[in-house]
């Protein structure tokens, strides 16, 4: 039987939720992306000059992949006091490091300027990109998945997820409009900070929602409980460090979450930061149109995520997931062939049909992960499994694409790529337990692997895996 916990929310407050996680999630991931995209655009001739083009690029990507590796350990820390603290204390926290690190970018003297100091500057800035990043999405998620109720948490924990592609689609937006508006040397000169500068104004409106939500009431039920049992000289689990409990009791969970992210993280950024690359330099597209195709198919990609979100609620998170892993591998070769063609509608089309491919993977991500982990130790198991993956497979994939690219001359080996990403997917989705009929307030949180019959609650463990 649920506590009353998980009773449904109140629409009015669930939609207040929903929408404070979004637009926060949204302006993190438009710092993040806007990153990427500078990084294939112009930061290649403002940081690294005096290299070959293709070389300069690379090692753009390299400061952007730095941002990654910067991940797992945002994750660590702010999962270890977000499941002491409270998930709304640490969002608000990333989202000033994030705004206040890209906002710094927009402000950074170029190569011209200081010399090699300003690529180290770059560095730095994007290490606390990372940082911030790591932190956020685990927040973000548990926030809507905690305040939800089962029967349709995977639609509701959908829309922090939609964060990714409005931030995907505010960064492209501005940057399209500004080469649109702007000459080649204007855009390189100054144009180019205009998108980073304006980070520090949705940041002050990203906190003014974001202060102004509650708590989740599952995360304050399970704090409650774990300072009763303390104080009757009971400690549980709960009260030692969330990393340790994760790892000795959710081990396999975060293997399986790790696995599940290899084709999500890398064929998303191969079809929107890669193509940047591929589309320019071996397609013969120009920047605004490439940009172009980017936008639009991120509006598709935006609406299509809480469709998937849905439908994981009614047949399960793993049958939707596998659709977007298997679909994904299949399309990568038809991927390359249109954009080869040059045409505008063909990358359109490739962008687009990828992306939707990915919402259903990315879409019950959220709820999945969620529902794999006992309360207190939810924002650190959620957090390591998706940042950890990140590392090696979001981080180094427009690094290993273009190097690809510049060592073969071919789209074949990155396709080939993309593809063996998604058989690892499959595999790790294949091999775990579905999830979608959890009780999140469940006190007795099953052990990484236990199986939850459909529409029960979760099964007890012994004692000492006890872990609210």
């Amino acid at each position: 039987m649920s506590s009353p916990a998980t009773a449904p929310p109140a629409p009015s407050n669930l939609k207040r939720i929903v929408a404070a996680s979004l637009i926060g999630t949204t302006i993190e991931w438009y710092d993040f992306f806007l990153y990427g995209s500078a990084a294939a655009l112009v930061f290649n001739q403002l940081f690294f000059p005096d290299s070959d083009p293709l070389v300069g690029t690379l090692l753009s990507f390299l400061t952007y992949a730095v941002g990654f590796a910067a991940r797992p350990l945002g994750a660590l820390v702010f999962g270890h006091y977000g499941d002491r603290l409270g998930r709304k204390k640490l969002l608000v926290l990333s989202l000033l490091l994030m705004g206040g690190a890209t906002f710094a970018i927009g402000l950074l003297p170029t190569h011209a300027t200081i010399g090699s100091a300003a690529p180290v500057l770059l560095t730095v800035l994007r290490l606390v990109q990372g940082f911030a990043l790591g932190g956020e999405w685990g927040g973000a998620v548990l926030l809507v998945s905690e305040h939800g109720d089962a029967r349709r948490r995977g639609f509701w924990a959908s829309w922090p997820q939609t964060g990714a592609p409005a931030g995907q689609l505010l960064a492209t937006g501005v940057l399209s409009l500004l080469t649109a508006l702007l000459s080649d040397a204007a855009f390189g000169s100054w144009g180019w900070r205009i998108p980073f500068l304006l980070s520090g104004v949705l940041v002050i409106v990203g906190l003014w929602i974001r202060l102004s939500v509650d708590e989740s009431p599952v995360f304050k039920e399970a704090l409650a409980q774990a300072e009763a049992r303390k104080a009757a000289a009971r400690p549980t689990e709960a009260e030692k460090t969330p990393l340790v409990a994760v790892l000795r009791h959710h081990w396999r969970d975060v293997l399986v979450a790790m696995g599940a992210r290899m084709a999500e993280n890398i064929s998303y950024y191969v079809i929107t930061a890669f193509i940047l690359v591929y589309a320019t330099t071996s397609a013969g597209v120009s920047k605004q149109t490439a940009l172009n195709a980017v936008l639009i198919a991120s509006a598709v990609h935006f609406a299509v995520i809480p469709a998937w979100g849905a439908l994981s609620d009614r047949i399960g998170r793993r049958p939707v997931y596998l659709v977007g892993a298997v679909g994904v591998g299949l399309w990568m070769f038809p991927f390359f062939a249109l954009i080869d063609t040059g045409g505008f509608g063909s990358l359109i089309l490739a962008v687009t049909v990828g992306l939707v491919l990915h919402g259903a993977m990315y879409a019950p991500q959220a709820a999945f992960f969620s529902e794999m982990f006992a309360t207190r130790m939810r924002y650190s198991g959620a957090s390591i499994g998706a940042q950890f993956a990140s590392v090696a497979a979001g981080a180094p994939a427009p690094l290993i694409a273009t190097a690809l690219l510049s060592d073969y001359g071919s789209s074949t080996p990155i396709a080939l790529y993309v593809i063996a990403a998604a058989l690892l997917t499959v595999v790790a989705v294949a091999a775990a337990k579905e999830t979608h009929r959890r009780d999140l307030a469940d006190v007795t949180a099953p052990e990484a692997g236990a199986t939850t019959p459909a529409g029960a609650g979760t099964e007890a463990e012994p004692e000492d895996a006890r872990t609210v």
